[in-house]
């Protein structure tokens, strides 16, 4: 099973050029889409989804031109966007069984089963007569991937589902995706490197419209190995090392000077140690030094 994008670009009528000439190939299982708000995420998640039209280019899921044949490919997408509404009065149960419905099960017994089965692996089981609109934000992520599951979808997009959730919500929903990830292709859109270092066997960084580099968290990781270096200086003396050295990212330590980690092929000066590399360093280096780029596309 395979989802294919092939030169696909997207300009938006306020001359924002939201995709820009977006070739990728997706395999099963959990593939992470990685990269700042506003680089295109969103916009190449509603175009997979068909609910926008690319200017150009082509996208096939198992050989499915799925831009020609929209109908078809819906029936077997799971989409969970940002932001989803629900009916106020309804049970999680009910909602399901509706929506159900609505993709057209016809059979009782057979809404029931399926029903029955999204709620479990949801995690909603408990509290599938409480009604949704009363969900604390996680479960109502949770619940929207039970919907999208009710019709065994090959494909399953979800649009930055962690953002907002406490961190005990988060844990309970990414283990839900990483349950139904095995036997589908599911694309996670996030900003967050934490959600696709835990979570998926493949990814992509996305900026600026355009994929940056693409290869599993290890190989990107692998990368940098060798190139990550660490020291510590005093508050005032950050904007001089911004200017001397490749900076890719820093945070204050318990003596509130601030732990600074550069990029360089060779060891900076004397004041360096050797660091292993992280995702977050593939991440900020990518969006940042165009020699990653190449090493990753190479590895």
């Amino acid at each position: 099973m395979i989802l294919s994008l092939k030169n696909v670009s997207k300009t938006y009528p306020n001359g924002v050029k939201a995709l820009d000439n977006v070739t990728i190939n997706i395999n099963a299982g959990m593939f992470g889409l990685l990269g700042p708000n506003g680089a295109g995420k969103s916009s190449m998640m509603r175009t997979i989804a068909t609910l926008q039209s690319p200017d150009s280019g082509s996208i096939h899921l198992d050989g499915l031109d799925i831009l020609n044949n929209k109908i078809e490919f819906r029936k077997t997408l799971g989409y969970l966007p940002q932001e989803f509404g629900v009916y106020p009065k309804m049970s999680a149960h009910d909602l399901l069984h509706y929506f159900a419905s609505l993709k057209g099960i016809t059979s009782k017994a057979e809404r029931n089963a399926i029903v029955d089965k999204a709620l479990e692996v949801t995690n909603l089981s408990d509290v599938r007569n409480k009604h949704v609109a009363g969900y604390s934000g996680g479960m109502k992520q949770r619940f929207g991937i039970a919907q999208l599951l009710l019709n065994d979808p090959k494909l399953i997009i979800v649009d930055e589902p962690t953002a907002g959730l406490d961190p005990a919500e988060r844990h309970r929903f990414l283990n839900v995706l990483r349950e139904i990830g095995t036997n589908h292709i599911v694309i996670f859109s996030t900003h967050i490197v934490d959600d696709v270092k835990e979570l998926c066997t493949d990814m992509a960084i996305l900026n600026g419209g355009k994929i940056l580099a693409q290869a599993t968290p290890k190989q990107m990781t692998a990368a940098l190995a060798g190139k990550i270096w660490t020291t510590t200086v005093e508050r005032d003396g950050i904007e001089q090392m911004q200017q001397d050295f490749n900076v890719i990212s820093s945070n204050y330590n318990e003596d509130n000077k601030l732990n600074v980690r550069v990029y360089g092929e060779v060891s900076p000066g004397d004041a360096f140690a050797k660091a292993d590399p992280t995702l977050e360093d593939v991440y900020f280096t990518t969006l940042s030094n165009d020699k990653f780029i190449a090493a990753t596309e190479i590895a």
